[in-house]
């Protein structure tokens, strides 16, 4: 099944990389893409540790933390049983806003390598968040999105952002996950012109300084997938998706989502694009034109993508509400929220293949992935073209939901100040081939802007754990929650619970989403990434680790192929 391909590794391999061995055991768990696969289920049913017995203040809390050289929005990464700095680890990946990436024992904290992008006696720098007007991730901005890595090459790719000597440059890098080495000739500078009126003329240029690559990397059948939105919606900007080639790194397509027009900005606050096992790619777009396929503009939209094709993408299929210009005007963007593509139904359903979204206007879209519906002229009060819609289900979303065992998770709470809960619906239930219309369960706690996507631990379809942060703006300490899947009004957990602040992870970042995998929990923050699994009742958190500022290569034990 593609969607669990990411996270299993069901054959040992042996990888040679750049003469070093990576060794990937058969009962392996990784965690290699955001929200754990290409269909965002943000789901590991191969938890086997972590359940709602052991998941309290009494038996769970912080292991360790590791100080880092910048903020961590990016999603944290897992790959487990690499041959890297003298010998086996289970090696934790974690991008920071200062244009670092490190490797970082999952197990103990330490510091195995660190890779930066500065370099200062070149003038190569971090963009402040004065560059870019924008205080929403400040000070600094550099590696924003959640990696991608792929396993059976070894490669991790990234997009890093600069200021170099006053201009403004982007880069795709792939990285050898044990040497971190550039790799296939890289890194390469991020550009793209295509055809269009939405900036005053003929043309429609990339820009590095005013598009954003918030949502999460994706590795589809060979082709590195990117997005990009903006800063505060701030200057003349638009949406772009563009495809390289895994091995080459060569550009193999660009998509601007309002070339005649302007914004439609691809955000989905941290989230990636999805993809099916047909290779298609789903993604959301922010406020912004739509006009649909007469002018190509696609605002406020829900949209399927074909694979890429003489250097550009074919929007094949897509969804518009019927409120598109109200929603647009009044900033309630469609694509604050992910895409998550459920599982398949069996093909006698008369919709077999379904996603599921919702943005600010807290309104759930049930679409048929292979008839998404389009744009309902004539509808004025629902989208009677697409399969389910509820409204008023959440007071809005910032971020994506999760999957797991028959059940869609969201937790929200507005930018206006209204908060909300943590909200499970059922999907599918009796056969119906639809989502409940009110919560089966929620939270007896409501949760303000901009807490972050839900997780799920599992082991199969027993032991559930939802898991999330809530990284409350108007607070300064972020706060990890675990919460029983079966039934959302019963909290296991929460890194406020214990004493003298034994537990808590840092400061907030905005839309961050925690990793469950291989019975610990990794959190990143402001300056720090934190781990979370079962201790004594006795047991303290172990000392931070604090590595000084630089570029660390680890000795490594070499296996030359």
């Amino acid at each position: 099944m593609r969607a669990l391909s990411s996270i299993h590794a069901r054959l040992v391999l042996l990888i040679c990389i750049c003469g070093a061995l990576v060794s990937v055991g058969s009962t392996q768990v990784n965690f290699t893409t955001y929200h754990y696969d290409n269909s965002r289920t943000g789901q590991n049913t191969q938890e086997t540790i972590l359940t709602p017995l052991n998941v309290n203040s009494s038996q769970f809390g912080k292991l360790f933390s590791v100080t880092v050289d910048g903020n961590v929005y990016a999603q944290p990464l897992y790959f487990g049983n690499v041959q890297i700095a003298g010998g086996m680890h289970n090696v934790l990946y974690v991008a920071t806003e200062h244009d670092s990436l490190y490797a970082i024992d999952a197990d103990n904290g330490a510091v195995l390598w660190q890779q930066s992008f500065v370099n200062l006696s070149a003038g190569i720098t971090t963009v402040s968040s004065d560059d870019v007007s924008c205080a929403n991730i400040a000070p600094e901005i550099g590696i924003t999105a959640t990696p991608v890595i792929d396993p059976a090459s070894g490669t991790i790719y990234l997009v890093a952002k600069t200021k170099e000597n006053g201009l403004f440059v982007q880069r795709l890098h792939a990285l050898d996950v044990v040497s971190h080495v550039e790799k296939f000739g890289g890194p390469v500078i991020v550009s793209a012109t295509v055809n269009g009126t939405g900036q005053g003329g003929t043309k429609v240029n990339f820009d590095p300084l005013r598009n954003l690559n918030r949502p999460g990397l994706l590795l589809e059948n060979g082709h590195v997938v990117i997005a990009w939105g903006s800063h505060c919606d701030y200057g003349v900007f638009d949406g772009w998706v563009m495809s390289y080639n895994a091995g080459t790194l060569a550009q193999e397509a660009v998509l601007n989502t309002a070339p005649n027009g302007s914004e439609a900005s691809v955000w989905m606050s941290g989230d990636g694009v999805a993809a099916d096992a047909s290779g298609n790619l789903f993604l959301a777009t922010g406020n912004g034109t739509y006009d649909g396929i007469a002018a190509k503009d696609y605002g406020d939209s829900i949209i399927r993508l074909g694979p890429p094709s003489n250097g550009t993408f074919s929007v094949t299929d897509w969804f518009t509400p019927f409120n598109q210009g109200s929603l647009s005007s009044g900033d309630v963007d469609v694509g604050s929220g992910g895409v998550l593509l459920l599982p398949d139904l069996p093909p006698n359903f008369p919709h077999p293949h379904l996603l599921v979204q919702m943005g600010k206007e807290g309104k759930i879209y049930l679409i048929d992935r292979d008839n998404m519906g389009q744009y309902c002229s004539t509808c004025t009060s629902s989208d009677t073209q697409i399969v389910q819609e509820i409204p008023g289900a959440t007071g809005g979303v910032w971020g994506a939901p999760s999957y797991w065992n028959g059940y869609v998770y969201w937790v929200s709470g507005n930018d206006q100040g209204t908060s909300d809960n943590l909200k499970a619906f059922s999907f599918n239930a009796d056969n119906s081939g639809l989502l409940s219309t009110s919560p089966t369960s929620s939270s007896s706690l409501a949760f303000n802007f901009a807490t972050g996507p839900p997780v799920i631990s599992a082991n199969g379809n027993t032991d559930g754990i939802v898991w999330f942060l809530d990284d409350t703006i108007y607070a300064s300490i972020q706060v990890l929650y675990a919460y029983d899947a079966t039934n959302l009004s019963n909290m296991l957990y929460n890194s406020n619970q214990a004493a003298n602040n034994r537990d808590v992870p840092g400061g907030v970042v905005r839309f961050a989403s925690p990793v469950v995998i291989n019975s610990k929990v990794y959190v990143g923050g402001q300056g720090v990434v934190s781990a979370y699994g079962l201790i004594s009742a006795t047991t303290a958190a172990t000392p931070a680790f604090s590595p000084a500022p630089g570029t660390y290569s680890s000795p490594q034990t070499v296996t030359l192929s």
